[in-house]
């Protein structure tokens, strides 16, 4: 089988791992060079010297993890700690608890004082994962770390100051569970500041054969594997599965395929039928400074047209009013784009002019 390239798509620079360097990962671990991923990459690299909150949308095995760790690493907090955690890994009770941390003595079991997340990532940032499922009785609490930056530990009196950057996950529809009631509203208009969609991994399969070298050398490295040629029927097999785990499902079918391979050759074992998958809707702009756009406008929106002060569109968006407003003209928006946001209630006309 001809060498397959793989390429960082952060820099469109390509990498060849050949014998010398098996299973060599791509550049912060992301594999790809369709234009749904350079998409997402030239929103990832505009936003990440911003100290905007983000919220990363798309389906389950997409990568969110792994774009928040860019995200990270490009921006101006990446000596700092990169803390990650995932709303649905800790028990309901103790939510409170490791977010916010508490003191000796709080609680029953409370033997010591325990650091939350929140101070951990102190000066860095903050992954929330599977933001859908904090419970929404926890919900006001973090809209008040987010918007006071302070917060308490379970058991004390002493305010502690945050200076973090959070970044928000979800495979979830955040705007159904605000409407039926399981998600703030005001919680979500303050994460939504910046979203990201990761496309599916069947909206990128030209991908695929990329990707599925990076896997088979790294699977291969560790299990003491050595697989010489894959050939063009796994690889047609692999483009044309409908992939509903996404990049974490083919993972796991290549690791199983490297265990099962002998002589060299890769053995691609039977896939199973798709089982069916949460989607989240992402339409998408034609072009990039369409997406900006579209973005600048819909954050407008929400603060009914006003640019500058604490709850403008330029605080939203972590950047200067000028720089705001020169953007704004260089896209072309103007007050006739800015509508209200959806609201269930009139708003006055006078409220769609911008207020700068």
């Amino acid at each position: 089988m001809k060498t397959m390239r793989e390429t960082s798509a952060i820099d469109g620079q390509p990498f060849y791992p050949g014998d010398d360097a098996p299973g060599a990962a791509a550049p912060d671990g992301i594999v790809g060079e369709s234009p749904a991923l350079r998409r997402v990459l030239r929103l990832v690299e505009t936003v990440a010297t911003t100290d905007a909150a983000i919220l990363i949308r798309g389906e389950t095995g997409t990568g969110k993890e792994l774009i928040a760790g860019l995200i990270h690493r490009l921006s101006a907090r990446r000596g700092a700690p990169f803390v990650k955690f995932n709303c649905t890994a800790i028990p309901a009770g103790l939510l409170d608890s490791e977010l916010f941390g508490h003191e000796r003595g709080a609680f029953t079991g409370a033997i010591a004082r325990r650091i939350g997340r929140f101070e951990l990532a102190h000066n860095g940032t903050l992954l929330l994962d599977e933001i859908g499922d904090l419970p929404l009785e926890l919900q006001p609490k973090l809209l008040r770390v987010l918007e006071a930056q302070e917060f308490e530990r379970i058991g004390s009196m002493h305010t502690i100051r945050s200076d973090v950057r959070v970044i928000a996950a979800t495979n979830r529809p955040l705007e159904e569970l605000v409407e039926a009631g399981e998600f703030r509203a005001d919680l979500y208009y303050r994460l939504n500041v910046f979203p990201i969609d990761l496309p599916p991994l069947r909206e990128r399969a030209e991908d695929i054969p990329l990707l599925v070298r990076h896997f088979v050398m790294q699977h291969a490295r560790k299990l003491g594997r050595r697989i010489d040629s894959i050939s063009a029927d796994v690889i047609e097999t692999l483009v044309r599965h409908p992939w509903p785990g996404n990049i974490r499902e083919l993972q796991h079918v290549l690791h199983r395929a490297v265990i099962l391979s002998d002589g060299g050759r890769l053995q691609l074992p039977p896939l199973e039928a798709p089982v069916k998958m949460t989607r989240t809707p992402a339409p998408h702009a034609e072009t990039f400074d369409g997406a900006v756009r579209e973005h600048i406008v819909e954050v407008l929106r929400h603060t009914n047209g006003v640019v500058a002060g604490p709850r403008g569109a330029a605080v939203r968006l972590g950047l200067k009013r000028t720089t705001l407003l020169s953007r704004m003209q260089k896209l072309g928006i103007t007050s006739a784009d800015v509508v209200p946001a959806p609201l269930g209630f009139p708003v006055a006309s006078s409220t769609r002019s911008i207020a700068v």
